[in-house]
């Protein structure tokens, strides 16, 4: 049993001495790999000090003075631009403006920031680097809003070669003004322009120009806007004049834009048809049925005033006349039209149930003559209308002591006497016509559609 004890405890002894070793061990390699990553840590800020030191040395922004442009006193020095549109953000019609985000790039050479490199790399920097040097004065003429990104930091990029030439970039959001001609719409074409020029220096001091021409504006293949589709990019370039400081190179960016009229169809002209067909339905009511009428003729007009008011809410107040407006108030003329149509009717209407009641009240006696007729005739008869009453007696005609300027003859309702009668108002066709009250919706039913039909065939063969 001793024997035993002591085995256990030579065991465990061994076992705490290896348990030893391991923890020193552990606790060397931990000290040897702070004092490693000390070491590190100090070489690099080394590092970065002396890297921070040759920056500054190599480009001597400190020898030279960067409020004068590069070569002052020689000639114009030429900065090139290229710009990269990222997104074409809005139109707006009621403030004649236009917003976009782009990248703006100058391209020009300064020998003061030239250094010796035998990898012959060039040297990056942020914004902070721009606040010491000279750089372009490059503005937006006609810019209502513009702003330079910061988040997360400003996004200007300047970028350094051993020769000089410097690459100068940012990122920009700009709103500026658009001449818009609203005669066509909104089937019209737009063209808006950003213009950049320098604010300070006259073509005598700085030339801008396009770096690669007609290449150097860029364009993302994902720009697209809900209601214009995007024709076209380009630039130009010309010479603007200021009468007290003098001349200025202008670059434009140029886009042209075509309006989507689907929207407007939905949106505008279905409905304005809708309501000019809705109208012509009273052609088709009773003239006797005065409230379906008269209630479905100003329901179309307050309808078609409504879509007028709208359409006007959404534009600028032009002076001018807009290929909407003109549509619109057609449609709006043809659903009054047909108002004054009932309006016509029903008067006609009156006037001619008044006329027939002061004849009956006058001739109330027709009597002894089975299915009988009135036919007026005046006291100036033919001679065929007086013979198309033979075989009448004189009892069954008014007396002779009655007779006024117009007279009253019953006839009997035959085959032979109506048409003798038909035959004898052949030339009386236009008044009844006008009289007639459903002769009148009879020709409404085909002027007022074949009328719009026509207006609508000249109105997009000239718009379209």
């Amino acid at each position: 049993m001793p024997c035993f004890a002591k085995l256990f405890l030579f065991v465990l002894y061994l076992g705490l001495l290896v348990e030893s070793r391991k923890h020193r061990r552990r606790r060397w390699t931990s000290q040897l790999e702070v004092q490693k990553a000390s070491h590190i840590y100090k070489k690099n800020h080394d590092l970065t000090k002396t890297w921070k030191g040759k920056t500054e040395q190599l480009l001597r922004v400190d020898d030279h003075d960067f409020t004068m442009r590069p070569a002052f006193g020689g000639p114009a020095i030429p900065v090139g631009v290229d710009v990269q549109v990222e997104s074409l953000d809005s139109i707006s019609e009621v403030d004649m403006d236009f917003t976009m985000t782009l990248y703006l790039r100058h391209y020009w050479k300064d020998e003061r920031l030239s250094f010796p490199s035998t990898t012959n790399k060039s040297m990056t920097f942020d914004g902070r680097l721009v606040k010491k040097i000279w750089v372009p004065d490059v503005f937006f003429v006609h810019s209502k809003r513009s702003f330079i990104h910061d988040t997360t930091t400003d996004n200007i990029m300047l970028r350094v070669f051993p020769d000089g030439h410097v690459l100068y970039s940012m990122r920009i959001t700009v709103t500026a003004m658009c001449n818009m001609d609203f005669s066509r719409f909104p089937l019209d074409t737009q063209t808006c322009s950003l213009e950049l020029e320098s604010y300070a220096y006259t073509d005598e001091d700085l030339m801008l120009y396009w770096k690669n021409g007609n290449e150097s504006l860029k364009t993302d293949e994902k720009i697209s806007l809900s209601q214009f589709l995007i024709q076209k990019f380009h630039t130009t370039s010309r010479l603007a004049f200021y009468s007290s400081t003098g001349w200025y190179n202008r670059l434009y960016i140029n886009f042209t834009l075509r309006r989507h009229i689907f929207f407007f169809l939905l949106q505008t002209y279905f409905p304005a048809t809708l309501m000019v067909m809705l109208s012509w339905v009273s052609f088709w009511i009773d003239r006797r049925a005065v409230p379906a009428r008269v209630s479905l003729g100003i329901t179309t007009v307050l309808t078609m005033s409504t879509i007028i008011t709208g359409v006007n809410a959404s534009m600028p107040r032009v002076s001018y006349i807009k290929a909407v407006d003109i549509y619109l108030w057609v449609s709006f003329v043809f659903v009054f039209l047909s108002v004054l149509e009932y309006a016509a009717v029903n008067y006609l209407t009156t006037v001619q149930e008044r006329k027939e009641r002061k004849l009956r009240d006058r001739f109330p006696c027709t009597c002894g003559i089975p299915h009988s007729k009135t036919m007026m005739l005046d006291g100036t008869y033919s001679e065929s209308d007086a013979n198309s009453l033979a075989g009448y007696t004189r009892s069954q005609m008014v007396p002779e002591e009655e007779k006024q300027e117009k007279m009253v003859v019953h006839l009997t309702m035959s085959n032979e006497s109506n048409s003798s009668r038909k035959r004898g108002l052949k030339g009386h066709v236009g008044m009844r016509i006008i009289q007639n009250s459903h002769a009148i919706d009879k020709y409404s039913r085909l002027i007022f559609p074949g009328t719009y039909i026509f207006f609508n065939l000249i109105y997009w063969s000239v718009f379209s």
